[in-house]
């Protein structure tokens, strides 16, 4: 299959590096030349004859800083970056794969692509059937191997800006039509909702056993969705029908698993890119297999899939009891404690008796009494985003699982308005200067979680002494992941 945005961005890029290479001929820069020579036959005898090749790598690799700065660089390289052919295209052109790691595979491939490009040439006029030749070959590197499985599935609920969004070496997220060679049915829409828009995701990997691998690519598109409902407002699923390819052969469907129907759309612009990527790395690396956190991840997930209201609201309640009423629904805690850690102190009441509400709806639904869907609706939509908010922090790192212990701190703490007054009583009868700054600072620090991109207490209802520290080689992933920290406000994704 072919990326018609790497096509796109690499024909691009091309004519800007040919614009550059001739205005520095144009300029006075002069090509290198080699000697060569052969010999010949005149008659019966011999005559050695000499050549001149244009040293056009030569010139190109002088001039490798300027043309990084060139518009579509970065692009390319990005998307080179996770182009599954890379490494068989470098080995064909003769360079040292096993010496060349990382970005250097990128820029040595960059590289190689523009000297076949312009090839023994003085004057860099960009041909097109040059150009096209030469990304042929590109492409051809990636083409299906004997051992090559592609898994593609649809993503529906879901909207990215860009053409294409790589993941991850294998994985691509893009627009059905950015890609060639997808299975048919994989352009249209599902059966049940032919007018819905969705996207395409592309799984490529070596794998020597074929049921192994499609079993392992399942496991990767599953880990792919609980990124993107804990990324965004948990209403993205997997189409049930997936498509499978072995090589070069055709497409067989095959079942996916996906559940649920999507609700509204998730939409990831291309500032989000690399926060999802991140994201989706620590989701995939660092989820819970086996404890409460493990099991609540697994309710919302089932949430997600149910189509029926009642359902998914009686989902989202039993994980956060899991998280946040270990001692049973009979102490009646869970509502002060998702107060506790999903709302700043002024709106903590009201956020308790939102959640008091839903468990009286719930026990409403079980007894066959009638409510009214509106409501239904809206208290599973926003138990669902407080639940998403406190799965994603914990997995990330950011909470510690112990979310009762943290809530309970939370709930003991003083409030504002009374560490201001009783400092201020003190203060006026020891005639000490006014304490309010000072309780005010000691509270926030209980609350905001500095070991987080952003520590705004509003936000960030958590004490950093509870928060996990990040393992040495997740601090970049954390740090790109900037606005892991609460997904409870993502007005801007959700439409």
């Amino acid at each position: 299959m072919r990326s018609r945005q790497l096509q796109n961005a690499l024909t691009d890029y091309v004519d800007a590096a040919g614009s550059h290479l001739r205005a520095e001929v144009e300029a006075g820069a002069e090509v290198p030349f080699e000697v060569g020579s052969h010999m010949g036959r005149a008659g019966t005898r011999g005559t050695r004859l000499y050549c001149y090749r244009a040293l056009t790598g030569a010139f190109i690799a002088e001039r490798e800083g300027a043309l990084k700065r060139l518009p579509g660089h970065a692009e390319v390289a990005k998307l080179l970056e996770g182009f599954d052919g890379l490494e068989r295209y470098l080995a064909g052109t003769g360079a040292d794969v096993a010496r060349t790691k990382g970005r250097a595979r990128v820029r040595a491939a960059m590289k190689a692509l523009l000297e076949d490009v312009f090839e023994e040439q003085t004057d860099f006029h960009v041909r097109p059937e040059r150009v096209r030749a030469a990304i042929e070959r590109l492409e051809h590197s990636a083409f299906a191997g004997p051992s090559q499985l592609t898994l593609v599935a649809t993503l529906h609920g879901l909207t990215i800006s860009s053409a294409e969004i790589q993941l991850a070496k294998g994985l691509v997220i893009a627009h059905p039509e950015s890609i060639e060679g997808l299975p048919p049915a994989a352009l249209s829409a599902s059966a049940d909702a032919p007018a819905e828009r969705h996207e395409v995701v592309v799984h490529t990997a070596e794998e020597e056993d074929p049921r192994a691998g499609l079993a392992r690519g399942r496991e990767l598109l599953k880990e792919l969705l609980r990124a993107l409902r804990l990324f965004g407002d948990g209403r993205v699923t997997l189409g049930a029908l997936g498509w499978l390819r072995l090589a070069a052969d055709a497409w067989t469907p095959v079942a996916i698993g996906g559940g649920g129907r999507p609700h509204g759309m998730l939409v990831v612009t291309a500032e989000q890119e690399d926060e999802l990527r991140a994201f989706r790395n620590l989701v995939s690396r660092r989820a819970p297999k086996a404890d409460e956190v493990a099991w609540a991840l697994r309710r919302f997930e089932l949430g997600c899939e149910r189509e029926a209201l009642d359902e998914a609201l009686t989902d989202q309640l039993l994980a956060l009891r899991a998280l946040l009423e270990p001692e049973g629904p009979a102490n009646g805690l869970l509502a002060s404690r998702v107060a506790a850690l999903c709302a700043p102190p002024e709106s903590r009441a009201e956020l308790s008796e939102r959640t008091a509400e839903a468990v009286a709806v719930e026990r409403s639904l079980i007894a066959g009494a009638s409510v009214k869907q509106a409501t239904v609706r809206a208290l599973s939509e926003e138990l669902s985003g407080h639940l998403r908010a406190l799965l994603s922090d914990v997995i990330c790192g950011h909470l510690d699982p112990d979310l009762v212990a943290l809530a309970d701190e939370l709930l003991q703490a003083p409030a504002d308005g009374d560490c201001a007054h009783e400092a201020d009583a003190e203060a006026e009868a020891d005639g000490e200067p006014d304490a309010e700054a000072d309780c005010a600072a000691d509270e926030s620090s209980a609350r905001a979680d500095p070991g987080s991109p952003d520590g705004d207490a509003e936000d960030r209802e958590a004490s950093s002494s509870h928060a996990l520290p990040a393992e040495p080689e997740e601090v970049d992933q954390l740090a790109a992941a900037g606005a892991v920290k609460a997904r409870r406000g993502r007005p801007a994704k959700a439409r």
